[in-house]
């Protein structure tokens, strides 16, 4: 539990503001009036951020949060370049082409996800049982995604490459039809539609995201933001609060399933089930090395497929300011 600090409550407010962008106790325990004029627009997707606050009892911050439902990361980082958003998240691949093209963003975290729902799965009647046989089959994708980067990375492990197979590049939705209809013998997928493949249309996993992706998936933040003490402050004080939130959740998935499932509609025994097959725990962590040349990896290997147009450094989007926050917060809470 995260304690308050009396001695801050008796400095200026311009010092409260400092200490809380660096100091977890002091975020936690502002004064409702410290920030009780920012608003905080904030990217969610159904069942993501908003629900997790919400379960987790951590919804009712001193700031007002604006959410705003963006249901992919690409929208996300477009309303935080044109100053629409402060915060959002995705996965690694939209920012590797913001920074191709010199957008607005910053990233000031990373949470750690479970990687087993990114799959490469085969039909249940293909005579399909390594990636090695996925040579010469029809195999479904969604470019420029971290389907797209896995299935290259297993490919290239096999010895084989896109030119090796029959590569489909289908959105979720219509790899899922194509998958259904068996006009695909396998497909490389993320999220749900996996669960779908396997528990509908008895689809076999060949490969999981282990071992191929990071597991990270970035906090956007708006450098404009940022920059403003105030709402600087209220971000430090959201990212404690996602930490707790997640933190909190791998010990009461359940709950979080519940309010997952009225606002997506999945069944609570799916989101269950799929959490009880996860890789690892959830975690929101602080920017590490590892974080950073992971990410760069993405940019120098979509730049060889073909997917980048010239090369893209994503290691200037990485801003380190709250990390004595994150690291405070996570031993608080261990």
């Amino acid at each position: 539990m995260l304690q308050s600090s009396t001695t801050l409550f008796r400095t200026t407010r311009r010092r409260l503001l400092q200490a809380a962008a660096l100091a977890p106790a002091a975020v936690l325990a502002a004064p409702n009036d410290d920030l009780a004029g920012v608003t905080l627009r904030v990217g969610t997707y159904k069942g993501n951020w908003r629900a997790l606050l919400d379960a987790a009892g951590l919804q009712q911050a001193p700031y007002r949060i604006d959410w705003r439902e963006l249901n992919n990361g690409v929208l996300h980082i477009e309303a935080i370049n044109g100053d629409a958003l402060d915060l959002g998240s995705g996965s690694e691949i939209p920012p590797v082409f913001a920074a191709r093209q010199k957008a607005q963003l910053k990233l000031v975290a990373a949470i750690h996800e479970d990687l087993n729902n990114q799959v490469t799965v085969a039909r249940k009647d293909a005579p399909i049982q390594s990636i090695a046989d996925l040579k010469g089959r029809r195999v479904g994708y969604v470019r420029a995604t971290t389907a797209h980067y896995f299935l290259a990375k297993q490919l290239a492990e096999a010895g084989l490459s896109f030119n090796d197979i029959q590569a489909v590049n289908l959105s979720p939705a219509d790899g899922l039809s194509a998958f259904a209809r068996g006009d695909l013998d396998a497909w490389a997928i993320y999220g749900y539609n996996g669960q779908i493949a396997r528990l509908q249309h008895g689809a076999r996993v060949i490969k999981t995201g282990v071992g191929y992706l990071s597991g990270n998936f970035p906090v956007y933040a708006n450098p404009r933001s940022l920059e403003d003490a105030r709402r600087r402050a209220a971000i430090s004080d959201f990212l404690l609060r996602l930490q707790r939130a997640y933190a909190w959740v791998n010990g009461n998935f359940l709950a979080y399933a519940r309010t997952q499932s009225a606002e997506t509609r999945i069944a609570v025994g799916d989101i269950v089930e799929l959490f009880n097959r996860r890789s690892h725990d959830y975690s929101l962590v602080p920017v590490s090395d590892a974080a950073v040349r992971s990410h760069q990896d993405v940019a120098d290997t979509f730049l060889r497929l073909g997917v980048l147009d010239g090369p893209a450094d994503v290691r200037p989007l990485w801003d380190r300011r709250f990390d004595a926050a994150l690291r405070a917060g996570a031993a608080s809470a261990a």
